[in-house]
């Protein structure tokens, strides 16, 4: 009786850290996956305007793949120069609030594990 007590008790804190650990790691490799493609895709556009849909798009598929939302993340688009000037770079900065497991937003505030972010640069090809 006491090892079946005692096993549960234990158990569900040590699952419950590694549901929560599981959902950084996506929410790392969500981060990263988004920001990359953001920056490519958005040095690869014809027009600032479209670039930045393209890019906003990339990041929101980048983020589904792994189970979040766009609503979680914040991005930052920042030019060196003139968007989409050749030789210029293009950063995006992706962060995401990862929510705790099995614990929903309640009356507005939304309980998270960690915020991750990450960052890439692409430089504008001189010849396209």
């Amino acid at each position: 009786m006491e090892f079946v007590f005692l096993g549960v008790l234990l158990l569900v804190p040590v699952v419950y850290l590694v549901l929560t650990v599981g959902q950084l790691q996506g929410g790392s490799f969500a981060v990263v996956g988004a920001a990359d493609q953001a920056a490519k895709v958005y040095a690869d556009a014809a027009t600032p305007q479209e670039a930045d849909a393209r890019a906003r798009a990339a990041v929101r598929i980048a983020l589904a793949d792994f189970g979040f939302t766009p609503e979680q993340a914040v991005v930052d688009i920042a030019c060196s120069e003139a968007c989409l000037a050749p030789g210029s770079t293009v950063t995006v900065v992706v962060r995401l609030e990862v929510p705790l497991p099995l614990i929903p937003a309640i009356a507005g505030t939304h309980p998270s594990a960690a915020t991750v972010d990450a960052t890439s640069t692409q430089i504008v090809e001189r010849f396209g």
